[in-house]
């Protein structure tokens, strides 16, 4: 059934939790840890700061306007009543093309921060599924210690009544004895290897995921036929590269500061007792050419802008392989389980045939212990092999772009 929609997986919607799931999910231990990323506390902040970089850009002077006041007087020397008052205002003024390259800059900003935050979930989903599948192949071990030491109980139990009885020698109930011992120790191991486990997803999400908490079966979904082209880290990438051509486009304008225009109100008398005189002065400053400031500015950019689109295209490569590699990961941890579940099925009805023997005396208790071994590990193989697909899925899910669901 399982390669029916691994052949097609286009044909089904994403869905990461079976309806039956208890809470505490995958989903839930991804939005617990990304809460908590500071790319995450810090969102809203940057969000604020690219708006008002935007809003600047809109602006109808580069920089605020300046206002200068100044007076002139002869009291310090001959004090016959000369007086100047001079007030001026020195507007900046946009340098062709700036205003739009600014505001182009200040959009592509906002989506590369977007892109950028799409790129830091996914990067955290990576680190979340890795510990939650490691916390679910523990509890897989444990679950399968338990088992077999209950089984191993319950045939100690029995030959120490076969023992009691004289059908058994008590050789072999020091063998049944020893082999519940050995039980013990693998469980107390597993119960040791599940604690780590649930500490490493705890210092990710904030919590510890409840021991009733279940697998979150991740599924391939539409975007699983359309390769790479939506992923996070390359749409990052895309957009960290539109930013740095906006930044070149943007200095190649700035090729000198903002001119300045002024305009200026003049009141001045020439001593006591004339009149004051009253003039206006409009005027225009421009700055030089920045030269090899500028030069290196423009060539910084257009050097960024090159190396992204390089990092852009090795990243291209880079994820279709993994893709790929997942992809047939998903292929063969489904043949694995396959095979791993058809011996289970044989080693559970094997182990039935050998119980009912050793209880009529047909079978020696070694061969009873060595049957029920092998049947408990195929059932332990059949388990972690659901596992393994599963977190296979979400490998591949990871590969083409995609949050838990």
């Amino acid at each position: 059934m399982a390669a029916a929609w691994i052949a097609c997986p286009w044909a089904l919607q994403a869905q990461d939790t079976p309806a039956s799931a208890a809470p505490g999910t995958l989903r839930q231990a991804f939005d617990a840890a990304w809460a908590r990323q500071p790319e995450a506390l810090a969102l809203q902040a940057r969000r604020d700061a690219v708006r008002a970089r935007q809003a600047a850009a809109r602006a109808w002077t580069p920089e605020p306007a300046a206002l200068e006041l100044s007076g002139t007087s002869d009291r310090l020397n001959r004090n016959r009543g000369a007086r100047e008052l001079e007030l001026a205002a020195a507007v900046p003024v946009w340098l062709p093309g700036e205003r739009r390259g600014s505001a182009a800059l200040a959009d592509a900003e906002q989506a590369a921060l977007e892109s950028q935050l799409a790129a830091a979930q996914l990067r955290v989903a990576a680190t979340v599924r890795d510990a939650w599948w490691q916390w679910q192949r523990a509890g897989i071990e444990l679950d399968r210690a338990q088992d077999q030491l209950e089984t191993l109980r319950r045939i100690a139990a029995d030959v120490a009544r076969r023992t009691a009885a004289g059908e058994l020698a008590r050789a072999d109930q020091h063998q049944a004895d020893g082999a519940v011992a050995a039980a013990e120790s693998g469980l107390a191991r597993a119960e040791a290897a599940l604690a780590v486990a649930r500490q490493h997803l705890r210092a990710l999400a904030g919590r510890a995921p409840a021991p009733g908490d279940a697998a979150a079966e991740e599924r391939p979904s539409a975007a699983a036929a359309t390769g790479t082209e939506a992923h996070a880290a390359l749409q990052a990438l895309e957009d960290q590269a539109a930013v740095a051509e906006r930044s070149a486009a943007l200095a190649a304008t700035q090729s000198r500061a903002n001119p300045e225009l002024v305009v200026s109100t003049t009141r001045d008398r020439g001593a006591f007792g004339e009149a004051a005189q009253q003039s206006v002065t409009l005027g225009l400053r421009i700055p030089f050419g920045g030269g090899p400031r500028h030069e290196a500015r423009r060539a910084q950019a257009q050097a960024e802008a090159a190396e992204l689109q390089a990092r852009l295209a090795l990243e291209r490569e880079r994820l279709g392989a993994e893709r790929e590699a997942a992809r047939l990961g998903v292929e063969a941890a489904q043949a694995q389980l396959a095979a791993a579940e058809r011996r289970a099925t044989l080693a559970r009805e094997s182990r039935g045939f050998f119980e009912k023997s050793f209880r009529l005396g047909q079978t020696d208790l070694p061969t009873r212990l060595r049957i029920d071994a092998e049947a408990a590990e195929a059932e332990r193989q059949a388990a972690l092999g659901r596992i393994e697909l599963a977190a296979a899925i979400s490998a591949w899910r990871q590969t083409l772009g995609l949050l838990p669901q």
